[in-house]
């Protein structure tokens, strides 16, 4: 410090120090910030049963249109790495090759897809959006010559979701969801797995899971350590 007049140095008045203790005293007891990011959680269980049941009837109503017509609808399945077939990309979750393969999916559709609409219809929207477009287009590149219908890979899509979910946010809300999903829907993840049945489509299994992980890491980025202590950085 040079020499000459003292150093001036600079405190709140009397006044100024009641004004700062009480936003302090405010902050304090604020509630922590919900993350603009992250999605809310519905607890509506009863909309959105009947929100997906009413997704499920749309399934079975283009079934009873494609049985009528012995199953000609599903030629615009997904067709991979053939220009006609991509098409298949957003019409792949609605056909289905029989009654059998549209009931196999009917209990995961619903349970899962359940699942998923708890945290809002646009959430359900979106992570449905993703996962049949990525993982859609995915599959199409990948996967053998053939076509491909069913809503499988939706399905599997919603389950990478769940799974992300829980591993992103790290909280016990979303930990605790996943671990029923899995409890009752584990064995899906077997479909991830090559199998040498050709009428299963194991790659839009595989491309759908891994949609639904990248929604869930879109939806829910991970947040620095110190946000996630309630530890901010202190100015004075």
């Amino acid at each position: 410090m040079t020499r000459g007049y003292p150093a001036r140095v600079s405190s709140p008045s009397g006044r100024a120090r009641e004004v700062i203790r009480a936003l302090q005293a405010a902050r304090a007891q604020r509630p922590p910030e919900r993350s603009r990011t992250e999605p809310p959680f519905d607890r509506s269980w009863q909309g959105a049963l009947v929100l997906v049941l009413a997704a499920l009837a749309v399934l079975f109503a283009v079934q009873i249109v494609n049985a009528q017509d012995r199953y000609g609808l599903d030629r615009f399945g997904l067709r991979p790495r053939s220009a006609d077939g991509l098409v298949g990309i957003v019409t792949e979750p609605f056909l289905h090759a029989s009654w059998g393969h549209l009931l196999s999916n009917t209990l995961p559709f619903l349970g899962i897809g359940w699942v998923l609409m708890l945290s809002g219809l646009r959430v359900w929207a979106f992570v449905s959006a993703l996962v049949i477009v990525v993982g859609g287009l995915a599959t199409w590149l990948v996967a053998p010559a053939g076509i491909i219908v069913g809503a499988s890979g939706l399905i599997f899509g919603w389950l990478g979701y769940l799974v992300a979910r829980a591993w992103f946010s790290r909280r016990l809300r979303w930990i605790l969801w996943a671990a029923m999903v899995l409890l009752f829907f584990g064995t899906l993840l077997n479909g991830l797995l090559p199998d040498l049945d050709p009428r299963t489509s194991w790659p839009s299994h595989l491309c759908g899971f891994l949609a639904g992980v990248l929604a869930g890491w879109v939806l829910h980025p991970r947040r620095p350590r110190a946000a996630r202590s309630g530890r901010g950085t202190s100015v004075s």
